[in-house]
């Protein structure tokens, strides 16, 4: 019995250390670099220990500080926007059965495509001169709009080419819990007279609560590490409008070559987005219970 236990360990030990080696140590090590300065000498990284002042720099931070603003908004909308057309998609496609697999291959091309691609479409889909929205404003009456260059519209540019991306992996999860939803629930509402608006109010929506918060959940850690639209469409700008986290750490890392400084703001973020999934994820669990 005892050999079984030690065994049981043994197999397990590849995973574990492969799992220590892939995130633990570089986590570590993150965690290390942000009390230090880095400096080049003689192409050799010096350290030098600066304790907590990388953290109250951070705190200072016009450019974090607008970034994270951003990241909160840019999230906290684009994933309302997400889940709502993701869960009307759902529910509308749910009793199709003609023409399923075509249907579903043309709401999950968006998320087959490369963010770069992705990028180069939606950049020229933008155009002030040429861009096929502009063309159509004018056809309509309306004025031009310079959609990633005015501090106004450039954020809900990039929020509306994150919903077009981000929709369908909504629509898939939520999709595939509703299909999973009994059948004979329905079938005895009916028998007793309740209207469609009745059967998802009182029926959908509490048993797609656990499927609606996973995937809820699910998009909010990829949106708050939302980089390549920005990066591909505005470049954080104009000014600061469509600063994002995610790329003020970008920039302290690698363009400005602050590694030390950049860690500390990646740790703060990692700890900040790590708390709202634990906060999040507790209260799911409730809500299930209840």
């Amino acid at each position: 019995m005892k050999n079984d236990v030690f065994w049981r360990y043994m197999t397990l030990m590849p995973a574990v250390v492969l799992f220590l080696a892939l995130t633990i140590v570089p986590m570590i090590n993150l965690f290390a670099l942000s009390f230090h300065h880095i400096e080049w000498i003689e192409r050799a990284a010096v350290w030098k220990s600066v304790g907590w002042s990388n953290y109250a720099a951070a705190f200072e931070d016009n450019l974090f500080r607008a970034g994270a603003v951003n990241t909160v908004i840019f999230a906290v909308v684009a994933v309302s926007i997400q889940m709502v057309l993701g869960f009307m998609l759902a529910l509308l496609t749910t009793g199709v059965t003609r023409g399923r697999l075509f249907y579903r291959t043309v709401f999950l091309l968006p998320i087959l495509v490369p963010g770069i691609i992705i990028g180069a479409i939606w950049k020229l889909m933008y155009s002030y001169d040429f861009g096929v929205i502009n063309k159509t404003a004018i056809f309509l009456g309306m004025s031009p709009q310079d959609w990633l260059g005015n501090p106004h519209l450039a954020l809900a540019s990039v929020i509306l080419v994150d919903v077009w991306h981000w929709t369908p992996f909504c629509f898939l999860l939520l999709l595939a819990a509703l299909e999973s939803l009994p059948q004979d629930i329905y079938e005895a509402a009916r028998i007793d007279g309740s209207s469609p608006w009745q059967a998802l109010r009182f029926i959908t929506l509490p048993l797609m609560l656990p499927a609606i918060a996973v995937t809820f959940i699910f998009r909010m850690i990829l949106a708050l590490k939302v980089f390549d639209e920005v990066y591909l469409l505005t470049g954080g700008g104009p000014g600061t409008s469509t600063e994002v986290v995610s790329f003020t750490i970008y920039r302290r890392f690698f363009t400005e070559d602050r590694p030390g400084y950049g860690a500390a703001i990646s740790i703060i973020t990692f700890a900040t987005v790590a708390i709202l999934i634990f906060v999040a994820g507790r209260i799911s669990r409730r809500r299930k219970v209840a």
